[in-house]
């Protein structure tokens, strides 16, 4: 806890880090039940559940294995073949943030908004669009635009020449502002979401590289894994 500020996200990145190494299990991603108590992650890795236990019994410390019950750990290899045009559904949490290529003014709230900063990607648009800043055009009806849409060009510019994301199909699951904790200690705020849809596989080889990695930024602390589903199945994600 930093700045009375708690991020389960960087907690769990810590942790995992402790136990397992660095990267080891990223992206990763929680669900919880909607009622009761306890919940599960969801991580990719390069290693089996073989490696991984091996890992943890041999270097994690004693309280990160209090945490973190090892017996329970249950794998199971992803698919590494996928094929041109193939449809498929998903499921990722997103924190759907530009960084700001020069200084940019809000003269609805008479702050500067500096070079570097992150910025919601959908506030940014509204700034792009009504020089009376972002409050503004978000109450403009001709300047209204919806952040479906910005979030759902924001995944697909990520996604280009791995995957085409189907605008039809596209769901703003859930959305709330979150602030977060990082290595500079200064919690940013921002977006935090849920988007589901289906996508087209364009380059497989892409695609798989893209599985593994994440999609966006923050992805070490629970953002941008992309979970597959088959098309138009509701998720299961909370």
């Amino acid at each position: 806890m930093r700045h009375g500020v708690f991020d389960e996200g960087y907690a769990l990145h810590v942790l995992l880090s402790a136990v397992f190494g660095k990267g080891m299990l990223q992206p990763f991603r929680t669900f919880r039940p909607s009622r009761g108590e306890g919940g599960a992650l969801y991580a990719y890795s390069d290693l089996d559940q073989e490696a991984l236990c091996a890992v943890a019994e041999a270097a994690a410390p004693p309280d990160g294995l209090e945490v973190v019950d090892v017996a329970e750990l249950r794998t199971k290899p992803m698919p590494d073949r996928f094929s041109p045009g193939q449809r498929l559904g998903f499921d990722v949490r997103i924190r759907p943030v530009r960084r700001l290529a020069r200084d940019l003014s809000d003269s609805q709230s008479g702050k500067v908004i500096r070079k570097g900063s992150e910025i919601d990607a959908f506030r940014l648009e509204l700034l792009r669009r009504s020089p009376d800043g972002w409050k503004a055009s978000e109450e403009a009806p001709a300047a209204r635009v919806s952040r479906d849409h910005v979030y759902a060009a924001w995944l697909a510019e990520r996604l280009a020449g791995a995957a085409e994301v189907d605008a039809r199909s596209f769901r703003l699951a859930s959305f709330h502002r979150l602030r977060v904790i990082r290595g500079d200690g200064r919690g940013p705020e921002g977006p935090d979401s849920v988007v589901h849809g289906d996508c087209v596989v364009e380059d497989p080889a892409s695609f798989a590289a893209m599985l593994a990695k994440g999609v966006g930024r923050h992805r070490a602390y629970g953002y941008g894994m992309l979970i597959i589903r088959p098309p138009g199945t509701p998720p299961r994600s909370r």
